[in-house]
């Protein structure tokens, strides 16, 4: 089973998004992933996601309000297979920490998925359709990956 991480700052707007499309996703193709996410910062630890993260999920029919907000800790880096981050920032972060085991890798191949906290309403809408895309692509990509190795 791989274990995937999704990380920016606080975890509450972003990385629970993300968090919980890779596990749709994988459902809908019977990949085994265990998904969690994290923030660079722990400003926000035991914190619900976002309300206008809940709502934009709620919109499509799902529910993100059993997750709470963690920091990113070094352990991380050992335990999970594959960190996600969302913008080049969070890459030099999670970098920053102690060599681990994991690819550290941008959400969206070089593509800062813009942190919606402080931007224009429809930010959240934006950001839940830039990563249910990537989500995908992930699930495809690593789907194709078990399958090949079986071969």
């Amino acid at each position: 089973m791989k274990r995937v991480l999704v990380v920016c700052l606080g975890n509450i707007c972003r990385s629970p998004i993300g968090e919980e499309l890779l596990r749709i996703h994988a459902k809908k193709k019977n990949l085994k992933l265990f998904v969690d996410s994290a923030g660079t910062s722990g400003w926000h630890q035991g914190n619900l996601p976002d309300p206008r993260s809940c709502e934009v999920m709620r919109r499509h029919g799902h529910s993100i309000e059993s997750q709470r907000s963690r920091p990113l800790v070094e352990q991380d880096l050992h335990t999970f297979d594959c960190i996600l981050v969302m913008d080049a920032q969070n890459l030099s972060d999670v970098s920053a920490l102690s060599p681990g085991t994991a690819d550290i890798e941008q959400f969206i191949e070089n593509t800062d998925v813009p942190d919606p906290y402080y931007g224009p309403g429809d930010g959240f809408q934006r950001v839940y359709d830039m990563l249910d895309a990537a989500a995908q692509d992930w699930v495809d990509r690593w789907t194709d990956e078990g399958n090949n190795a079986l071969r």
